[in-house]
């Protein structure tokens, strides 16, 4: 499958900004799943590519001059392995054993993936995980924020695919299981955009798979990967700081022309 993305991002201030660093990843990898056939950042000035502790493709943008908007546009085509379950990875997995601030799992999600997967740590074990989050926790906005936890989302019985993925973390790592926050884009169809999107990824034998809580699949058909990390604050599209400018609003769009999608033969 052939996708044609455009993401862009407007920032607009209330009053003048003094200065702003902004943390991009924006930018796909080549991998075993996905063949970026082109891929360009349209940025207020020119960055150099760099690459974070986790292998993302990252880019810093600083503005010194005072300003009142950002604009960051993303464009490119990339050709996806709809067959493909699983990814390999030369680097070690281990790191993301380590529970953070947004995935330390409380003594109730313990008992729930020791409850839900018992003696098991395969995929049919996980996948099983995956389905009772997707039960236990209705996917509703505007219940939790970007730095609500795994626990106070699950605590709390909703929310949206990043507390999703970080209640999944919680557990797989409570387990013993490697397993890593992935940021991205889902196409659902020829009569949707193409979305934002956040789904985990767990480490078994010698592989990564996928699991999208909110959308139960463990199968990665359409999931385009952008970033990888130990939670949302890693892996994220975009993060900054500022100084000044008072109120912000900010714009996403995210779209795939359908007449851009091409099944392959």
């Amino acid at each position: 499958m052939r996708l044609s993305i455009r993401h862009d991002t407007t920032y607009r201030y209330e009053d003048q900004v003094r200065a702003s660093i902004q943390y991009l990843r924006l930018t796909p990898q080549e991998s075993e799943r996905q063949h970026v056939l082109s891929w360009q950042l349209t940025l207020p000035r020119p960055v150099r590519a760099q690459i974070d502790p986790f292998g993302n493709i990252f880019h810093v943008l600083t503005l010194d001059e005072p300003h009142e908007s950002i604009v960051i546009s993303a464009r490119g085509q990339v050709e996806i392995d709809e067959q493909r379950e699983a990814e390999h990875d030369k680097q070690s997995a281990l790191p993301f054993l380590r529970f953070t601030r947004l995935t330390t799992a409380d003594e109730a999600l313990r008992e729930f993936a020791a409850r839900e997967c018992g003696a098991r740590r395969d995929r049919h074990g996980l996948i099983d995980l995956m389905q009772a989050l997707h039960e236990q926790m209705p996917f509703k906005k505007g219940v939790t924020g970007v730095d609500s936890t795994a626990a106070e989302a699950f605590a709390g019985r909703a929310g949206v695919c990043q507390d999703h993925s970080h209640a999944f973390l919680a557990c797989a790592r409570s387990l013993g299981i490697p397993a890593r926050f992935v940021s991205g884009y889902l196409y659902q169809g020829n009569d949707q955009n193409l979305a934002s999107h956040a789904w985990a990824e767990a480490w078994l034998g010698d592989a990564w798979y996928s699991f999208d809580v909110t959308n139960k699949l463990a199968r990665p058909e359409r999931h385009l990967k952008l970033a990888v990390g130990l939670d949302y604050l890693d892996a994220c599209p975009v993060r900054g700081m500022r100084r000044g400018g008072g109120g912000e609003q900010m714009h996403a769009k995210v779209d795939a022309p359908p007449l851009l999608l091409v099944q392959e033969q």
